[in-house]
């Protein structure tokens, strides 16, 4: 759904799952924002949760009982859901601090049952809402049907963007290299074959891109890799190019997505040892398998780490798609000094100008996600989407903040900026420059090998921590190449994480500070992990981070009495490293500007 449509009737839509739930015996029923591959990225078919609620947010669920109903998101979106959803037929609950099974078992009554869609879950979710609702004296039962289906009479039809090859000038590896490779690691583990179904890592894997989901290039599909580095690809062949079977190979088999659970059949009866990410999978899957009799071994998806480290030529691509990317950006912030000071520019004409001169860059393909451009207020909400009825107007002595992405075909971008309409206050100048000291932190962080992104989260709070402020939302996320601009499995975050932060890595560099009903703040980089290589004394490996994004920080929002020497020679250094790299590309006008975007800031530091 469109978050600039107009709000649809939402009472309407949870009376008529209410009747449902009554024709069918049950007491509730619940709507995840997922489909079948567990993934962030939905096609419009699967936007259940948004269809039902009015909530466009990425993460979410509702439960919905015959006699009240709750939705649950974490904290990007406790803003955004009260503005989307209507309290008096939802209760809000954060996801993590507030959890739906805690819900199910004080709100499902004894003898009660309550349906879910088996596809839409992973295993995890079901054996803890399995839990809940016996707590609750009461039962969850797996439906054959979802119920918002049942009800939703114009649903969009599955999506049929068409799949291509994704060429190996821009891969940097054959796709039966990757296949060999993994089967291999396979084969040594005593696997027989692993069940794929990322799209992510399919389209990785074979080489392949699509265009299923908006903002990202997946072709929707699952598939089983065998022992042998054979694939079973089950996908509509309509989707298929001219020509994308003879890429994909003698070894890659093209069957309809209705062979998949036949597929899973045959592997049970066959007695094979399948591996299963027991968190991208569905519970569907896992009972399919385990029914057929096959041995399953719980495992992480075999391509998520190899697709995470980028290979050179991955690396190099995504260099130049960030040499173009800030480019562009910052021919857009030239034009926004020249027009923001009337105070006349709103926030969908800034967003949409911004993609009109990416649009002209070379290799682009789409934006990598629904831009985030919030001036003043709208800023402080941290997943943002302007429309017609939200809009403010970048006046004068407000922020403005700006999140943006592109899909290049050799790279995908991911940058924040925060910029001061006029004179900011000093409160604002505070807060932002706390924020840099927590990037630059970050950013010239040296750490051994084995580090994960949950170790060093707190270099990137340190500075708001100090006085009393935060920020709630995870302070780094992976980037896929020319897929995802959400990747895992590397995250910066105070939430565990176990994956260590390896090279070839690309992860986001972006904390923020939010003041609701005022501004928001937030600067990000995309980073790349590296070997440390100036360290000829260190006793152990070391590794670092180069950072990717090329575009001005703001010297207007800087207090620099607030920065040390060294936090001042880093920002003079990234400008200067911006300004020459940037500057060739640049008309006059624009270079004019970023020399003064740029300039150094030492003196001023020095002299306060």
């Amino acid at each position: 759904m469109d978050g600039r449509e107009v709000a649809p009737d939402i009472a309407a839509r949870v009376r008529l799952l209410r009747e449902e739930l009554v024709r069918r015996g049950l007491a509730g029923f619940i709507v995840p924002r997922a489909d079948e591959h567990q993934g962030e990225y939905v096609p419009a078919r699967a936007r259940r949760l948004a269809w039902l609620t009015g909530f466009t947010g990425s993460a979410g669920l509702a439960i919905v009982l015959l006699e009240r109903a709750a939705i649950f998101v974490d904290g990007r979106y406790t803003l955004q859901v009260r503005d989307e959803v209507p309290t008096p037929l939802f209760e809000y609950r954060h996801l993590t601090e507030q959890p739906a099974s805690d819900w199910i078992a004080a709100n499902l009554g004894a003898g009660q049952t309550l349906g879910y869609d088996p596809w839409l879950h992973t295993v995890g979710e079901v054996e803890r809402y399995q839990a809940a609702a016996v707590k609750a004296g009461g039962s969850l039962v797996a439906l054959t049907e979802n119920l918002v289906d049942a009800i939703w009479r114009d649903q969009p039809a599955p999506p049929l963007a068409p799949v291509v090859a994704h060429e190996l000038r821009f891969a940097g590896k054959p796709a039966a290299e990757k296949r060999h490779e993994i089967a291999a690691a396979m084969a040594a583990n005593g696997i027989d074959a692993a069940v794929l179904t990322a799209p992510d890592s399919i389209a990785w894997l074979l080489n392949i891109r699509g265009g299923d989901v908006a903002r990202t290039p997946l072709p929707l599909s699952f598939a089983i890799l065998n022992r042998d580095a054979s694939v079973e690809l089950f996908i509509d062949r309509r989707k298929l190019v001219a020509g994308l079977e003879s890429h994909l190979g003698n070894e890659v088999a093209v069957q309809p997505p209705a062979e998949f659970g036949p597929a899973l059949d045959r592997l049970g009866s066959a007695g094979k040892r399948v591996q299963l990410d027991p968190g991208s999978a569905s519970a569907w899957i896992f009972a399919r398998l385990g029914a057929a009799g096959a041995a399953l071994q719980r495992a992480a998806d075999p391509c998520q780490l190899p697709k995470a480290c980028k290979n050179p030529v991955e690396l190099a691509g995504t260099r130049a798609a960030h040499r173009r990317d800030g480019a562009a950006l910052t021919r857009f912030l030239a034009w926004l000094a020249r027009e923001a000071p009337a105070g006349t520019l709103g926030e969908i004409a800034a967003s949409d100008r911004l993609e009109a001169i990416r649009r002209e860059g070379e290799n682009f393909r789409d934006l990598s996600f629904d831009t985030i451009s919030g001036a003043g207020s709208n800023g402080a909400i941290v997943h943002y989407r302007a429309s017609p009825q939200s809009e403010k107007r970048l006046a004068p002595g407000t922020l403005y903040l700006l999140d943006s992405g592109a899909q290049y075909l050799d790279g995908t971008t991911d940058v924040t900026r925060t910029i001061a309409i006029g004179e900011p206050s000093d409160e604002a100048r505070d807060r932002f420059t706390r924020v840099l000291k927590g990037h630059i932190a970050l950013a010239t962080c040296r750490f051994p090998a084995g580090t994960t992104g949950s170790q060093l989260d707190v270099l990137a709070r340190h500075a708001l921590w100090q006085v009393g402020l935060d920020f709630d939302h995870g302070t780094g996320h992976g980037v896929g190449s020319y897929l995802n601009v959400h990747e895992g499995p590397q995250r910066i975050s105070k939430l565990p994480n176990t994956q260590p932060l390896l090279p070839g890595m690309i992860v986001s560099n972006e904390p923020g500070y939010y003041k609701t009903g005022a501004y928001g703040i937030r600067i990000e980089n995309l980073v790349v992990v590296t070997p440390c290589t100036d360290l000829p004394d260190a006793e152990r490996e070391m590794l670092c981070f180069e950072t990717l994004t090329l575009a001005p920080i703001d010297r207007n929002l800087v207090a620099p009495a607030l920065l040390t020497r060294d936090e001042i020679a880093w920002l003079d250094a990234y400008h200067a490293r911006v300004r020459e790299t940037l500057t060739p590309g640049l008309d006059a006008a624009t270079a004019q500007f970023l020399a003064a975007a740029t300039r150094p800031i030492g003196r001023t530091a020095s002299s306060s």
